[in-house]
């Protein structure tokens, strides 16, 4: 009879317990749903605020021709992008993503072409693809060329299927 009692005073706790384990993990899932929003939204609204940064001016200043040789490539690292000088003294500004799967890409000198440190794809100082995955060139932006100075239409980047020489600006 002793123990019936005892039984039956620890059945009421059990539930309770229960309760308060089922309580407190949900706390804990709400706060990581919480945290995991909050950093979802930090990172779209740095990513807008450096589109928006980009879009509020609207050219980007390169530098002098008379600066630049035939066969340099420049980084503008405020636009994001290069300039490179090709062969006859034409300029195309780049966009240093990777048209494959977004990655950035760099300047290899010794090489000569930029390369794709995700999957390989290298492209020329025009930037046409050399090798791939990436099946297209990359991106470009208009130049202008005032008063011997190099200004680079950062607004928006073109899409190409293929080089042309329309996409070059010469001095």
């Amino acid at each position: 009879m002793e123990q019936e009692q005892h039984l039956q005073l620890d059945t009421p706790s059990q539930p309770r317990r229960r309760t308060l384990l089922n309580r407190i993990w949900a706390l804990i899932a709400l706060l990581a749903f919480v945290e995991l929003g909050w950093l979802s939204s930090s990172l779209l609204r740095a990513r807008k605020s450096r589109y928006d940064r980009r879009q509020g001016s609207r050219y980007v200043d390169a530098g002098r021709v008379e600066s630049f040789k035939a066969g340099d490539v420049k980084a503008i690292p405020e636009a994001l992008l290069f300039l490179a000088c090709l062969e006859d003294n034409r300029f195309i500004a780049l966009s240093r993503t990777c048209t494959h799967l977004g990655c950035a890409l760099s300047w290899d000198t010794a090489e000569d072409k930029f390369v794709c440190p995700c999957h390989g794809s290298t492209f020329d100082r025009a930037g046409v693809v050399l090798t791939s995955p990436a099946l297209r060139p990359l991106d470009f932006y208009p130049v202008r060329i005032e008063d011997g100075q190099i200004r680079i239409d950062v607004s928006n980047s073109q899409r190409r299927e293929s080089f042309d020489a329309s996409q070059t600006t010469t001095v």
